[in-house]
């Protein structure tokens, strides 16, 4: 169990949900929207200066790659600025106060340019569309930051697999999402510092999701992508070697 006192941004969420039922973390205080909106830098402002917070979790996001290509203000607004006024924020009040706080941020693996696969942290970066790209750039905020982890990963829930469909070829190192907030809570054992890739083994949309809906039906990428007319990945695979020797630690 994780004692440190975190603030939970995005708790509504898939991740976040996932984070606060795990009962990893035992001062998690994770406000609802209402109460912390990223655009509104006041209300970060006011709960960051009432509360001594060890670390921030950032879950929020708009991660349907869909309404990112949709509404590309609104991904612009969520996935970018939230992250400066957070990130500025942060910086006024470790300013003030004299005290570090450290951001982990969840990213993913759509920074890279997922055609070959097996990318590893320092692999030439190339997002293929809008998601990804509002990702890469608020990375590049986190790391204006002295102290944070960044999280490029991609994570599915069983529960939550209703396609009648999947595709036999693209393929990534997606994990289960109750694995995340574990490997989150190794990476704050560990105090990690900067960018991390955590995934699992590479394997097919297909062949991973059938283990869970023996019914779904294969079908091709280009017949998706089709369907979506947006690009997304080939081969998003990861390299998680750096994650794995922390994970050993800690299993």
């Amino acid at each position: 169990m994780i004692n440190k006192k975190i603030l939970l941004i995005g708790g509504s969420g898939n991740l976040g949900s996932c984070i606060k039922k795990s009962k990893i973390f035992k001062k998690l205080i994770s406000p609802k929207r209402k109460s912390l909106n990223l655009l509104n830098k006041k209300k970060i402002g006011q709960i960051l200066s009432k509360n001594k917070f060890d670390l921030i979790i950032n879950c929020a996001s708009m991660a349907r790659m869909k309404m990112c290509e949709k509404d590309v203000s609104q991904a612009i607004n969520n996935n970018i600025l939230g992250t400066f006024n957070l990130v500025n924020e942060i910086i006024k009040y470790e300013k003030k106060s004299k005290k570090k706080i450290k951001l982990i941020h969840i990213s993913s693996d759509a920074v890279y340019p997922s055609l070959k696969g097996g990318y590893n942290e320092n692999s030439n970066l190339g997002p293929y569309n809008n998601y990804g790209w509002t990702k890469l750039s608020s990375e590049f905020l986190v790391r204006m930051l002295e102290k944070y982890i960044i999280i490029r990963t991609r994570f599915y829930n069983n529960e939550k697999i209703n396609y009648r469909f999947s595709a036999s070829d693209i393929f990534t190192s997606q994990l289960e999402i109750n694995l995340i907030p574990r490997y989150i809570g190794y990476l704050i054992k560990e105090n990690y510092n900067g960018i991390i890739n955590v995934g699992g083994k590479k394997i097919s949309d297909y062949a991973l999701y059938k283990k869970i809906k023996p019914n779904l039906k294969p079908f091709k990428r280009k017949n998706l992508v089709k369907k979506l007319n947006f690009q997304i990945a080939f081969d998003a695979s990861l390299n998680s070697n750096k994650f794995k020797k922390i994970k050993k630690k800690y299993e």
